[in-house]
């Protein structure tokens, strides 16, 4: 792989430290730009593995199953399979909950095998683009690794897509044939594949109810495999995964915000991928917030010298236009609702994520639902106040309480209105 290779694919990276000379001086070892590792250096090593498994025009692998529905010039727009260079049981590449615990490391090593083929259809009249597309689809639908064959106009090429919304992926090559084996579809999937007179909001929490994964439902969702038969359209995979935790996400909304409220101030505390996370749980009516600190040397701060904190909020009536935060803000709430609707309450929750240097490279809004359910699975701790379970936040996060109250509409609003209770 020449050094030039190497420099283009990685440019989208880190453009303000390349551009610097930061880069070129550091070479990977001086952490000049501040981070613990460099990114620039993990996906090297990983597509120094994958590169000679995939320096042909032809490739032949299991797919795990995944595909990918692109966005740009969207409804004109390129999909396909994604496929890695080696056979067998490869679901883990494209199964996110069950990477809680890996690391970055392993995740950016098996994502990076997966070779992305190309075709281009108009995502509103996807039909008239024949059997390629009713392949893609039975992909999607498709409950286990399946084999799939490609040939590519070209040698698969390009920079590694890195997204806080999407999980990473490799090359890509515009696919001039495929030939895939036969898979069982997941049965709930199937179901609401076939019945073209159920509407794509009811597929999507019919699976859901029923067991099936949500990183499986994303995939049937953006593939135009769900909804009324004349409405059915292929989503971009970014858009259909936030789509879903949001669909499930107000579904579980509609019992959670009737339910009696908890009994204490709780909270719940995980750290994973050098991102802290503190869970706050208030016993009022339903009230959300997620607050996201940024340190300098991540992702979306690569650059500055203070911490960007950015929050987005809803109280019980919910919210209308689209969260600031992004796909995080959905997956978040969602993972909340499980653990109400498990315990029929309902609460006031506040997410406090603090983004540390170690989080070197996004690698997809997976990252938060998942994180936030295990956060949910751990052992709580009980408070009769607020301010206590505020030192308790303190005591846990980096960053001082007051900075959290200050950047919170949900805390402040509780700080400053009066209630009824305050009476009594």
């Amino acid at each position: 792989m020449s050094g030039q290779t190497f420099f283009d694919s990685i440019a989208e990276l880190n453009k303000t430290e390349i551009k610097s000379g930061l880069c070129s001086i550091c070479k990977g070892s001086r952490r000049l730009c501040g981070k613990d590792r460099c990114p620039l250096m993990i996906r090297f090593y990983s597509q120094q593995k994958t590169l000679p498994m995939i320096d042909a025009k032809d490739m032949a692998g299991s797919s795990p199953p995944a595909v990918f529905v692109g966005r740009f010039g969207y409804p004109k727009v390129d999909v396909g399979p994604l496929i890695p260079p080696e056979f067998g049981d490869t679901s883990i590449m494209d199964t996110p909950e069950r990477w809680v615990g890996k690391s970055i490391d392993e995740i950016v090593d098996f994502r990076f095998k997966l070779v992305r083929g190309k075709i281009g259809i108009d995502a509103y009249d996807f039909k008239k683009s024949g059997k390629v597309v009713d392949d893609i689809q039975e992909i999607a639908l498709t409950e286990s690794p399946l084999d799939i064959e490609a040939e590519f106009s070209h040698k698969p090429r390009g920079r590694v897509i890195m997204d806080d919304e999407v999980q990473p992926f490799g090359p890509s090559a515009r696919m001039t044939s495929m030939r895939k084996g036969n898979g069982r579809f997941e049965r709930n999937l199937e179901r609401s594949f076939y019945d073209t007179d159920m509407k794509a909001v009811d597929a999507v929490v019919s699976s859901y109810r029923n067991g099936t994964l949500i990183s499986e439902i994303e995939k049937a969702f953006s593939v135009g495999t769900m909804g009324v038969d004349k409405r059915r359209r292929f989503v971009p995979t970014r858009w259909s995964i936030t789509a879903v935790d949001d669909i499930i996400g107000k579904d579980l909304l509609e019992t959670t915000r009737f339910n009696n409220t908890i009994d204490d101030y709780r909270i719940y505390q995980w750290e994973q991928l050098d991102n802290r996370w503190c869970i706050l749980m208030m016993p009022c009516t339903w009230r959300y917030e997620l607050i996201e600190a940024w340190y300098p040397n991540t992702t979306w701060n690569p650059t500055g010298r203070t911490i960007d904190i950015i929050s987005d909020h809803e109280f019980f009536e919910g919210r209308k236009e689209y969260a600031h935060i992004g796909g995080c803000y959905y997956a978040a709430r969602m993972a909340v609702n499980e653990l109400l609707i498990k315990e029929r309450r309902t609460a006031g929750v506040v997410i406090f994520r603090e983004a540390h240097p170690g989080y070197v490279m996004p690698v997809g809004v997976w990252n938060v639902r998942e994180n936030v359910r295990e956060a949910l699975r751990t052992k709580y701790y009980s408070y009769d106040t607020l301010d206590r379970a505020m030192d308790h936040v303190d005591r846990v996060m980096d960053i001082p309480k007051k900075t959290w109250v200050n950047n919170s509409g949900v805390l402040k609003d509780w700080y400053t209105q009066r209630r009824i209770e305050d009476y009594y």
